[in-house]
């Protein structure tokens, strides 16, 4: 048996009546959508359309095959059209250009058809740097501790929006596919889509979760802050606004129950007065607002920029909007050439449009796109796990002695008697052998490890199938799981500044044998960081890819030296150009299988005795 160590395991989290209130009312909305997988919905009872955007080709072909094995094995609702679709070619263009881009796609598909249809657009584009288990298959296909067989963000999404369709007119809801908001209402309460112009979901939020967000100016004679939900309208929409500007416009409000969310280790829902404002989430524009956007992106022929659905929409909307925001590009992440004139002309459209908004005053919103997001979220006694019923062990095969722990994430995963696993750690789409020991908070995904070793805490690993030639061959990228990945800088000299798990990478270097030169790096636009790093060595099977970086890993911090120049060598970036997606996919098939059958069998003991 194996012994999986975790702290001391505490009673149920007291979360508050609120919290209880939401897990009770997702509670009903998963039980809705398990009804209806695999299951044709009656007409109007679900989404038209359900389009993801993606990147670019490659990323589209990962999320179309994974799309048909989902709706092969019957977990998605049939009767839905699924819609993935690629941003154009050339510079990046943010989700806003994805949005746009998304609704020329839609006409070219359906024709006139689609302007009687409801669609979800999720937008799933993006390299996931700072979750790289996700950048192969995409964050819209993360596993969620959740289901039999596991439900991955997609299913999450569906389950969560599924009151939506029916109470809206034709139009676009808009969300992205690393966050997820679970909200209580009252018995009489419904969340309806039907007014003209853009609508938007409205969470309270302390300010610290303000200036990372767009924030809700309010007229304060359409909304009250009581009940579960109200409808009222926005004067004004902030993009990611400083304390003081929040507090100058008048988006400032102190109610006696909002809730205190700034910090993960801050999750009481506190009694108190405080300060809070409304941040955004997704939001919704009816078929005509759609249309007008779509007459602008058809009439700019290409966008050469990136432009944002959220700041350079929404900014445009409500009586208080101004075209000051236009130039103000301080919280642009690649401020291009044009910006400032295709934000000018959206204004001009949008302008003096609508912006209605739902306050959900019993909401709250999860944001998982980050390593230690989705640590503390799924291991942690987060009010995530208690709302949304997350488990320690979902679909998986472990020992019995894994059955009493709680700071554990497993997910779709084989865990052989022996292995040890330490509190705070995830292992997904992975085989553990009886010799391995997993440190504390550390992830393992998609990996195969037979062989003795001991990770360390903190520690990221995640597998890759790629293609170079005709064979299929492997590569495992590890780093820290606080390392960044997006961090980058431009001169050679300036490299010491990256740190590879604590440890310079110039000195990584040197324990590997590798010379610190313009070959390392794969970038064509002088980004030299760990994500373009030609640090990875290939290799012929999946667990001696494991292996060899686990063994680099080992050389940088016992300081001892792992020679990789004799390796073929990859960055992360040119895994996901070579990444064989069907390859990954029959390795979890394969896990798959095994799980099932097992469960069958313990199923037919358990009812032949």
């Amino acid at each position: 048996r194996a012994a999986l160590r975790a702290g001391p395991r505490r009673s149920g989290p007291g979360m508050g009546e609120r919290s209880a209130a939401r897990r009770e009312d997702t509670a009903r909305r998963l039980a809705r959508f398990a009804a209806l997988r695999g299951a044709a919905a009656r007409p109007g009872e679900l989404w038209d359309v359900v389009v993801l955007t993606a990147a670019d080709a490659a990323q589209a072909g990962a999320f179309r095959e994974q799309l048909a094995e989902k709706l092969r094995r019957e977990q998605l609702p049939r009767a839905v059209r699924y819609l993935v679709c690629a941003d154009p070619p050339g510079p990046r263009i943010g989700n806003g250009g994805s949005t746009l881009h998304a609704l020329r796609c839609l006409e070219e598909q359906y024709g006139d058809q689609w302007t009687s249809f409801t669609v979800l657009l999720i937008h799933s584009g993006g390299n996931s740097q700072r979750l790289p288990s996700a950048s192969a298959l995409g964050k819209i296909f993360t596993a969620l501790p959740l289901g039999e067989p596991v439900y991955q963000m997609l299913e999450l999404k569906l389950a969560m929006y599924i009151d939506f369709p029916r109470r809206m007119k034709p139009g676009v809801l808009v969300t992205c596919s690393d966050d997820i908001e679970l909200y209580s209402t009252g018995v009489t309460e419904t969340i309806t889509f039907d007014k003209p112009g853009f609508t938007a979901l409205a969470h309270p939020s302390d300010l610290a979760v303000g200036t990372t967000h767009g924030v809700f100016v309010l007229d304060p004679s359409s909304f009250s802050g009581k009940g579960g939900l109200e409808y009222g309208s926005c004067y004004r929409f902030l993009h990611k606004p400083d304390v003081e500007t929040m507090q100058q416009s008048g988006a400032v409000c102190v109610r006696g129950d909002c809730p205190q969310l700034s910090s993960p280790g801050n999750c009481g829902d506190s009694a108190m007065a405080s300060e809070c404002v409304y941040t955004d989430s997704v939001f919704y524009m009816d078929h005509s607002t759609a249309q007008q956007l779509l007459g602008f992106y058809k009439q700019m022929g290409t966008l050469g920029c990136e432009i944002d659905a959220y700041g350079d929409f929404l900014q445009a909307l409500g009586p208080g909007a101004t075209p000051d925001y236009t130039k103000n590009t301080s919280n642009v992440s690649r401020e291009d050439s044009g910006l400032v004139a295709v934000r000018q002309q959206l204004y001009s459209l949008l302008q003096g449009t609508a912006l209605n908004v739902i306050v959900l005053n019993n909401s709250q919103f999860y944001h998982i796109g980050t390593t230690q997001e989705y640590l503390f979220h799924f291991t942690a006694e987060s009010k995530l796990r208690f709302e949304l019923g997350l488990q320690p062990v979902a679909f998986s095969i472990f020992p019995d002695s894994a059955k009493t722990l709680d700071q554990l994430s497993i997910i779709q995963s084989i865990l052989e008697p022996g292995c040890v696993i330490g509190p705070g750690s995830v292992i997904e789409y992975s085989r553990i052998g009886p010799e391995v020991s997993v440190g504390k908070g550390s992830i393992v995904s998609g990996s195969y490890i037979n062989f003795s070793v001991n990770l360390p805490s903190g520690c990221f690993l995640s597998s890759v199938s790629v293609k170079m030639t005709d064979r299929v061959e492997y590569v495992t990228m590890v780093f820290g799981v606080g390392d960044n990945l997006k961090k980058g800088v431009k001169l050679m000299s300036d490299i010491h500044f990256l740190q590879f798990f604590g440890v310079s990478l110039p000195e990584c270097l040197d324990l590997w044998s590798l010379e610190a030169s313009d070959q390392l790096f794969s970038s064509e636009d002088t980004h030299l960081g760990l994500w373009t790093a030609r640090i990875f060595p290939v290799c012929s099977t999946l667990s001696e890819s494991v292996r060899m970086s686990l063994n680099m890993l080992n050389s940088v911090q016992h300081k001892s030296a792992f020679k990789l120049s004799g390796f073929q060598l990859l960055s992360v970036e040119e895994m996901l150009t070579y990444k064989d997606v069907e390859d990954m996919l029959k390795f979890r098939k394969q896990i798959y299988g095994e799980i099932c059958l097992q469960k069958e069998k313990s199923d037919y003991r358990m009812n032949g005795t």
